[in-house]
């Protein structure tokens, strides 16, 4: 692992919007904890416009500098940026490879850009840590980048069937092809046909904020799962709903927080799968930094609550998926 530890680095989330984004409050934190002398920040970046800024700040080569002299260590990558990316990284895990989505780059010493996809951690652990789910299907809401890295996460969970809703099912066949890559059945249908779906076990929404709120969703049972993105506010008005059936909804902020531990870990020279030091330390100053408890989850529901702490994120954004 190389020595960061002394010279200052420069890192961003980059999108568009990118204004509401919670990263920079997240990482500043994180650095801050690990005693990193490290500036991250946000840049509005929209579609078509990220080689230009590439070329522009790290010069073609990575090591361009954009505060002072701090060579650039890192980017996150949000919306509609993640699959923009690839062709211009100069190698891709094998994780993001196969969803053709990176929301992580990790710019070496040299300048090359390495890409890695931290979305799926951020679901699978926070599924993971407060809740035994093993749904052998699961119900994926949207069809873009996100809810190719939700598919994966539902896989890695233990679906192996997969029902995926969309506005526009004709933008569904990179889904066909995950689905198809895990040896997973997939059927596809517009999000109008909700309604006349039996109760549902596990469902991960993509969507963006609001647009789900006034879908038909049932939770089958007290420990069935929906997985919100979204989070502003929180709980949603889908989420609220599901709760109140029994079910127990999952907000995206909890996901926010964990892929960017997993970003850290990367940005600061560990495998993905490495912990930090001291990493609970870490990731509580993260939470406390867009208003969660240290510890616990945003979980709403009966069977949530019983297992984990219920909390309101208080932080005031407009959210798209995720960043």
């Amino acid at each position: 692992m190389p020595d960061l530890s002394a010279a200052p680095r420069r890192l961003a989330v980059l999108g568009s919007p990118i204004a509401h984004s919670l990263s920079p409050a997240l990482h500043r934190a994180a650095y801050a904890e690990l005693g990193l002398d490290w500036h991250y920040d946000r840049a509005e970046v929209a579609s078509g416009e990220l080689e230009q800024f590439l070329a522009e700040t790290t010069g073609g080569t990575g090591t361009g500098t954009g505060t002072g002299d701090r060579p650039w260590r890192g980017l996150s990558l949000t919306m509609p940026l993640k699959r923009e990316v690839l062709p211009l990284l100069d190698t891709v895990s094998p994780l993001a490879l196969s969803l053709g989505v990176a929301n992580t780059v990790v710019i070496d010493d040299d300048g090359r850009r390495h890409g890695h996809n931290t979305d799926v951690d951020g679901i699978v652990r926070t599924v993971e840590a407060h809740h035994d789910a093993r749904p052998e299907s699961a119900t994926i809401l949207g069809g873009g980048a996100t809810a190719s890295s939700a598919m994966w996460a539902a896989w890695q969970l233990g679906a192996r069937s997969f029902s995926v809703h969309l506005r526009n099912p004709m933008r569904a066949g990179e889904l066909t092809s995950l689905a198809s890559e895990l040896g997973g059945d997939i059927s596809i249908a517009p999000l109008t046909e909700l309604g006349t779906l039996a109760p549902l076990d596990f469902v991960i929404s993509t969507l963006p904020g609001g647009v789900a709120d006034d879908l038909p969703l049932r939770p089958r049972s007290e420990s069935s799962i929906l997985f919100d993105v979204a989070y502003e506010p929180w709980p949603t008005r889908v989420a609220s709903t599901w709760s109140a059936d029994g079910g127990i909804a999952f907000s995206g902020l909890d996901m926010l927080v964990e892929q960017a531990v997993s970003q850290v870990r990367l940005f600061t020279g560990r495998a993905q799968e490495e912990r930090l030091d001291d990493e609970d330390r870490v990731r509580a100053a993260m939470r406390a930094a867009v208003g969660l408890p240290e510890t616990g989850s945003t979980a709403a529901g009966a069977a949530g609550s019983a297992g984990s702490a219920t909390a309101t994120a208080s932080t005031s954004v407009t959210t798209s998926p995720v960043a």
